[in-house]
């Protein structure tokens, strides 16, 4: 599975780790070049196999092989919606769109994309998330689906957080 990881703080870093541990191909990017350092070393000394993760200066560059997108900017709404703009406009049409979110809606983001079918929210405490460290990835993670969010998409973003030790649990957007 390639995956993209859009954002290299604490939460990015940790899941671009984790799923390069779990046999995933990696592009993690970020718009500071100090924050992707970061990660680089982060990975290198945590990871000794850290082959299978490129680290990119674009998004672009990043989705232009992803078949799932997770996006590690900040919880804000105009932050989260640019970067599922972006998403939408530079990832081919396969592409899944995963968002970490406590305070928004899968349905109203996915629905300023053409791909409405293909988000979904995992409901997450990022920082503690990111501070158990990938080796501790263990119990229930919660995933909010919209109400076009495809089969295909729940099984493709359910694999995924399986192969990093966790069981994944979907349900209804409550907003939607």
């Amino acid at each position: 599975m390639n995956v993209a990881i859009i954002g290299a703080g604490p939460l990015g870093r940790w899941l671009a780790l984790a799923a390069a541990r779990a046999g995933c191909a990696v592009r993690l990017e970020d718009v500071m070049p100090a924050n992707l350092h970061h990660a680089q070393e982060y990975i290198r000394q945590q990871y000794s196999a850290a082959d299978n993760v490129a680290f990119m200066s674009s998004i672009e560059d990043a989705v232009r092989d992803a078949d799932l997108a997770i996006d590690c900017v900040p919880d804000e709404l105009e932050s989260k919606l640019e970067i599922f703009c972006l998403l939408d406009r530079m990832a081919p049409p396969r592409t899944v769109i995963a968002s970490p979110t406590t305070r928004m809606s899968i349905a109203d983001l996915a629905s300023c994309t053409y791909r409405a079918d293909k988000c979904v929210a995992m409901v997450m405490n990022a920082r503690e998330l990111a501070a158990r460290g990938p080796e501790t990835a263990v119990g229930e993670l919660l995933l909010h689906t919209g109400p076009q969010t495809s089969a295909e998409t729940v099984e493709l973003v359910g694999a995924f957080w399986q192969r990093l030790g966790y069981t994944p649990r979907f349900e209804a957007d409550p907003a939607s």
